[in-house]
């Protein structure tokens, strides 16, 4: 017995509170290595009412790292084979950073800050989106960067936890085994150090524009991002604020997007706007994970901006803590 945990013993019953990211990942790796999972969320699965579901859906570990920790960089890396290999659908086609010219020193403040990219002209980036063809004459470009569909990952994961006999309730069976807690943003009666992190996004519909990998455009103040969904279908995001307000997308958000999106490409002004979503994503004050114990339960929490990118480092974490005993990387001893 190690921190509560019958280490070794496989086939544990075995219930995650929360069927986000964090909860999916975690119930998929510990199903796979054997354990009887149960999976409870009051909303019987992913949907609006999560981050989750507002997510961009980039693997971009390299990207990520200009403003994020070491951790994120280094686990990250291993989120695209976890995806291709749990739930499939994962694009590998790299993500291109650009500016304007008049925000030049953005793109070199950015290389400065990270690796593993390829500075490339006007020429090469018209090879690989000719609808930016003439429109930028450098960029750079992360070729082992990859991009999936969060709603779509997501309800692959749950199918194939169903496949393995995962039951999905609203409530806690009367004999939960082992908790995971992975409720997010819910779990601060348990984690008040939680803070949350707004994003506001939008989906557009643009088929005059073909992209087929992400593009982000640097700007002081406004970033953007575009992620391809398919079939002209682009998820455009996303602010950063310091906020737990859920509440709809403001008036302001909308046009420092959209204004963005048409300064990368015109046609972008006769997109049509299919959604408007805004969440919180949960964070604790250092932008980095925790893996804990309060009481009898462990929690996973505070994934931050880097959802799908870091929820398999977790899940593996938790995996190998419950199988081994072994302390996780992201362990946080919590005062009871």
């Amino acid at each position: 017995m190690v921190d509560g945990v019958t280490v070794g013993a496989k086939g544990q019953a075995i219930t995650v509170l929360g069927a986000g990211v964090m909860g999916l990942a975690s119930a998929t790796e510990l199903a796979s290595r054997g354990h009887a999972v149960a999976l409870v969320d009051p909303a019987l699965g992913p949907g609006e009412q999560g981050c989750s579901w507002w997510a961009g859906g980039m693997l971009a570990p390299w990207c990520e790292f200009e403003n994020a920790e070491e951790p994120v960089l280094r686990h990250g890396r291993t989120a695209i084979d976890w995806w291709e290999r749990h739930a499939g659908g994962v694009t590998r086609a790299g993500t291109l950073v650009l500016t304007l010219g008049r925000d030049r020193r953005e793109l070199h403040r950015f290389a400065r800050r990270t690796k593993g990219y390829e500075e490339i002209g006007g020429n090469r980036l018209a090879e690989m989106e000719g609808d930016l063809a003439g429109r930028f004459d450098r960029a750079l470009f992360f070729p082992s960067e990859a991009h999936l569909d969060p709603r779509a990952v997501m309800a692959r994961l749950l199918a194939r936890l169903a496949e393995r006999g995962v039951s999905l309730t609203a409530e806690l069976p009367d004999d939960p085994g082992r908790i995971i807690d992975c409720r997010g943003l819910s779990a601060r009666d348990i984690l008040p150090e939680l803070r949350g992190v707004r994003g506001e996004m939008l989906v557009l519909r643009c088929p005059e524009v073909k992209l087929a990998r992400p593009v982000r455009l640097l700007h002081p103040r406004v970033p953007i991002y575009l992620v391809p969904r398919g079939d002209g279908v682009y998820m455009l995001g996303a602010t950063m604020i310091e906020s737990d307000r859920i509440g709809a997308v403001t008036a302001r958000s909308v046009l420092e997007l959209l204004s963005a999106a048409y300064a990368l490409h015109p046609a972008f002004g006769e997109a049509e706007i299919l959604e408007l979503g805004a969440d919180a994503r949960p964070a604790f004050p250092d932008n980095l994970p925790r893996i804990g114990r309060i009481g009898d339960r462990l929690y996973a929490n505070g994934l931050y901006r880097h959802g799908y990118l870091l929820a398999p480092a977790v899940a593996l974490q938790i995996a190998d803590h419950i199988d081994t005993g072994e302390k996780p990387e992201f362990w946080h001893e919590t005062e009871n």
